[in-house]
């Protein structure tokens, strides 16, 4: 069963839009995020005429120039500005309005999850391209979000639902807001140091969460699916990967065996975290600076103890079996792909935690 909740004063425009793919417009902003470039791509794939929205220097600490970017959507249109101002969006995106779009795709998120930057880019960039799209038109707003929202204890789940609240109340644009699950990329820090003799880490007995982790690609396919499929229409929906949901201790298990390597695990407490992130927020009380790795030990916490499931509002309990499954690449096939190739073009950057 999927867990979707629905508005009534949300536009039914899906419906409305041209026929053929090839005439579709679509702007993906965030397109060169992690989650972004297999979006835009499969929308290539798929026939849409896509603009990319990229950042004059993208990717993983700023590292793209502008022909990086180009060498990245070969066929797809690249506009370059930032989604930090409205005026920015309306002139760069959507050229003073001479350039209208069917449909908006936001892969929008904060690089680090600090304080700041959650406010500025989850909720405020978001709402920029939002606002532009609805002035200029647009039928609809694809919005990649995160499950986590559900329970939002953390500033960037609490800015990514103020947005998500607010484009619910729209009446003069259609939505679909994506909650994947856990990322491949987010599962497989510990693959190289596992490989190299290391322990697998591990908070707890290993079962205090559980998720049913998507591959970027399967995501990317999903996404793309809710530009037409009138049944993900002014919805929003959680999603995950196929097979059960698995706990940190069934992941390491899996990685040994795939590795052929005798079971090394440390079992952290997870009252380490509770002190250390006090200690932390102790300090951010003095020095302003702190704020932001007192938010990552949070962060870090919050993934160490909280499943990545469908959340019964009622009961605050996790539901793997109410947590809709989409695609065909599992994790399994994952690990054992990156075992043997590597993490090229996995890297988490800003966002790692096993370093």
């Amino acid at each position: 069963t999927t867990t979707t909740t629905t508005t009534t004063k949300a536009v039914a425009n899906t419906t409305q839009l041209p026929a053929e793919n090839k005439d579709v417009k679509v702007l993906v902003v965030g397109a060169t995020g992690y989650i972004g470039k297999f979006v835009t791509n499969e929308l290539c794939s798929q026939g849409y005429d896509v603009t990319a929205y990229v950042r004059p220097r993208s990717g993983i600490g700023g590292k793209n120039t502008e022909e990086d970017a180009k060498k990245l959507f070969t066929n797809a249109k690249v506009e370059f500005g930032v989604c930090s101002s409205v005026e920015d969006v309306e002139q760069n995106a959507f050229k003073g309005g001479n350039e209208k779009y069917d449909v908006v795709v936001s892969c929008l998120a904060s690089r680090t999850g600090g304080v700041k930057d959650s406010w500025d880019v989850d909720y405020q960039a978001t709402k920029n391209v939002l606002d532009v799209a609805r002035k200029n038109g647009a039928k609809k707003f694809v919005l990649l979000s995160a499950i986590c929202v559900q329970k939002p204890l953390l500033t960037f789940q609490k800015a990514k639902l103020k947005f998500e609240e607010e484009l619910e109340k729209c009446e003069d644009i259609s939505y679909s807001i994506v909650r994947p699950t856990a990322f491949f990329k987010s599962l497989a820090g510990q693959v190289e140091s596992v490989q190299k003799g290391g322990p697998y880490v591990m908070f707890g007995d290993g079962q205090l969460a559980s998720c049913k982790p998507i591959s970027e690609r399967d995501l990317a396919k999903y996404m793309a699916e809710c530009i037409r499929d009138v049944n993900l229409e002014n919805k929003v929906l959680p999603i995950g990967g196929p097979g059960k949901a698995l706990s940190a201790l069934e992941q390491g298990t899996m990685l040994f065996e795939l590795l052929e390597m005798e079971p090394k695990f440390i079992k952290v407490p997870i009252e380490v975290m509770d002190t250390v992130i006090k200690v932390l927020d102790f300090f951010a009380g003095f020095f302003g600076n702190m704020t932001d790795a007192a938010e990552f030990g949070k962060i870090g916490r919050y993934y160490a103890a909280e499943s990545m499931l469908v959340m019964d509002k009622e009961t605050g309990e996790y539901k793997a079996d109410e947590t809709p499954s989409y695609g065909t690449d599992t994790l399994r096939d994952f690990f054992k792909k990156v075992s043997v190739e590597g993490l090229a073009g996995q890297e988490l950057g800003d966002q790692a935690v096993f370093k």
